[in-house]
C-alpha cells in the first residue's frame, strides 16, 4: 500500500468515526428541548423556534422583537441583553459555537408526548418489610425511626399510584400527602437515612440546607431552589423529579426568631412559603441554577408526589419537653420526681406539637409534617457496632484499603471500645468516629507499604492509647 492509499483510507475512516459522533450528538439532543438564546424559554412554552448556525435558537417572539426593532432604525442589537453577537455575519456564528449553546446542566428533557406517560405499578412499591431489611443492612440501631419511614414511604408511594388509577377513574379515593419531620441529636443518622432510602429506591434525592432559605427578594436562595436542586439530580427530567425525594436540612434553624425588632426574613417567613411546596403545588423553578435571573430557563413542576423529609437537630427542645413533663409532678409519697427525666436519655421520644410549636415552628408547618420520627442518641454500644456491622462500615473500607496491598486488617475488641469511649466524649455521635479512626491510621496507611513482607496489622488499645504499637506479622 503507498502513502496516497493510506492517506485516503485515513480520511475514509476519519469521516466514518466523526459522522458515528455527529450521530450520537444529535441522538443526545434530541433528548432535550431547544431553549431560546434570548428570553432562556424552553421549547415547550415559546412554540417552535428557530436554528440558526453555532447552536443558537430563537423563538418567534424575540426573532419578531428583532426585525423590529432593526425596522425603526437606530438601535444597536448588540447593546441588548442576550445578543451580543446580533450584528455579526450568520456566517460567523459557526466559530463562536462553544459561546453560543446553552449548558448542558441548563438543558430540559422533552416530555414524551408519543409514548404513554410510565404508570407506577403496583408491584413496583417495596413493601415496608422490604425496605427496612435492606435499611438494616446499612444503618445500626434506630429501629423504631427506620419502621415508621418504611411505612411512610410505602404509603406514600402507594399514594403516588392511586394519583395515576384517579387520571383514569375519577371514583378512586384521593390520599393526602405524607410528609415526615425527622428529629434527632447530630451524628444520629438522619441524612445517611435519607440518602440510603434515596439510593434503595432509586429515585432521585435532593438534599437541601435551610439555614441558606430566605424570604423572596432578600439575600439567599429562594424556596424554589430546593425543587431545582432535585431537578438537577434527576438530570432535567421534569416527570422523574416529580416522584422524587427532597430533604431539607437543619429545619430547626428556621424557627421564630424570639426577640427580634427586624424582619424575620430567614425563620418564619420561610416556613410560610414552605407550605405550598409540602402541600403540593406546581412551581416555576430556574433550571440548573439556584436563582432566578434573565438569562436562567425556567420550567414547571409540581411538588403533588414529591416526599419531603425535614430535619434538624433542635437543640434545647430537650428542656422544653422537660418543662412540660415537669409540670405534672406533685408532691406526695407517690409523686413522680422533678429529677425523673433529667437522665432519659430517649427523652425526644416524647415530643409532641406542643413542645415544637413553642421551638418557634408554626401550626401551619407542622400540619403539613404529620409523621413525626425521633432518633435516639447513639450509645457506647452502638457505635461499636457501627464500625463494623454495616455493609460499609468504616473498619471494613480501611480493610478493603489495606487488602489491596495484600495486608490484612484486625481490630481487637478493646480498640473498638477505646474508640467508641472517645467518639462519645466528642458528643457528635457517628461523625466522631472517622475523625478518631483517620488521625491512629495514618501512620499505618504510610508505613505499611514500605515493607512487602508484612502480612497482617493488629490493632490493640495499647496502641492507641499510645502504650505500645500494632501488632504485625510477617508474611509466612
Amino acid at each position: 500500500m503507498n502513502d496516497k492509499d493510506f492517506l485516503e483510507e485515513k480520511m475514509e475512516d476519519n469521516k466514518i468515526q466523526n459522522s458515528d459522533i455527529d450521530k450520537e450528538k444529535k441522538d443526545d439532543e434530541s433528548e432535550y428541548e431547544k431553549i431560546c438564546y434570548v428570553c432562556r424559554r424552553p421549547e415547550s412554552k415559546a412554540g417552535a423556534m428557530v436554528s440558526m448556525p453555532g447552536g443558537m435558537n430563537l423563538c418567534h417572539d424575540c426573532m419578531q422583537k428583532a426585525f423590529d426593532s432593526v425596522t425603526q432604525g437606530g438601535l444597536d442589537l448588540s447593546k441588548l441583553p442576550g445578543m451580543p453577537y446580533m450584528n455579526l455575519n450568520l456566517n460567523d456564528l459557526g466559530s463562536l459555537n462553544k459561546d453560543l449553546e446553552i449548558p448542558q446542566k441548563q438543558k430540559i428533557k422533552k416530555r414524551s408526548d408519543k409514548e404513554p406517560k410510565k404508570q407506577l405499578e403496583r408491584k413496583d412499591i417495596p413493601a415496608p418489610h422490604t425496605v427496612r431489611q435492606k435499611l438494616d443492612e446499612y444503618i445500626i440501631g434506630q429501629e423504631q425511626a427506620k419502621k415508621a419511614i418504611s411505612v411512610a414511604v410505602y404509603n406514600h408511594y402507594k399514594r403516588v399510584y392511586l394519583a395515576d388509577a384517579l387520571e383514569k377513574d375519577e371514583d378512586t379515593i384521593q390520599i393526602e400527602k405524607s410528609n415526615i419531620l425527622m428529629i434527632g441529636p447530630t451524628g444520629s443518622g438522619k441524612t445517611y437515612l435519607v440518602k440510603t432510602l434515596a439510593r434503595l429506591l432509586d429515585v432521585p434525592l435532593a438534599i437541601a440546607d435551610a439555614t441558606s432559605l430566605t424570604e423572596a427578594g432578600y439575600i439567599g436562595d429562594d424556596i424554589e431552589s430546593v425543587v431545582s436542586k432535585l431537578l438537577s439530580a434527576a438530570d432535567n427530567d421534569v416527570e422523574r423529579a416529580e416522584r422524587g425525594i427532597i430533604f431539607i436540612d437543619e429545619i430547626d434553624k428556621i424557627a421564630k426568631k424570639k426577640n427580634t425588632s427586624s424582619r424575620d426574613v430567614s425563620g418564619e417567613s420561610v416556613q410560610q412559603e414552605l407550605l405550598k411546596l409540602l402541600e403540593g403545588s406546581t412551581v416555576e423553578v430556574p433550571v440548573g441554577a439556584n436563582q432566578k435571573n434573565a438569562m436562567t430557563p425556567m420550567t414547571t413542576v409540581r411538588t403533588d408526589n414529591i416526599l419531603f423529609i425535614c430535619g434538624g437537630a433542635f437543640p434545647d427542645l430537650e428542656d422544653i419537653i422537660k418543662e412540660r413533663l415537669k409540670e405534672k409532678t406533685s408532691m406526695g409519697f407517690s409523686a413522680e420526681l422533678k429529677d425523673k427525666y433529667d437522665k432519659d436519655s430517649n427523652i425526644l421520644s416524647r415530643v409532641t406539637n406542643e413542645d415544637l410549636r413553642k421551638f418557634g415552628m408554626i401550626p401551619e408547618f407542622l400540619g403539613r409534617l404529620p409523621i413525626t420520627v425521633t432518633l435516639e442518641t447513639l450509645t457506647k454500644e452502638l457505635l461499636v457496632r457501627v464500625l463494623n456491622e454495616p455493609r460499609n462500615a468504616i473498619l471494613k473500607q480501611y480493610q478493603k484499603l489495606l487488602e489491596l496491598d495484600e495486608v490484612k486488617l484486625v481490630f481487637e475488641d478493646d480498640a473498638l471500645e477505646w474508640i467508641a469511649e472517645e467518639a462519645l466524649k466528642k458528643k457528635t455521635g457517628a461523625r466522631a468516629l472517622r475523625a478518631i479512626i483517620e488521625s491512629f491510621m495514618l501512620d499505618i496507611m504510610y508505613e505499611i507499604p514500605k515493607d512487602p513482607n508484612i502480612g497482617s496489622v493488629i490493632i490493640t488499645r495499647a496502641y492507641l492509647d499510645k502504650n505500645g504499637g500494632p501488632l504485625i506479622q510477617m508474611r509466612g
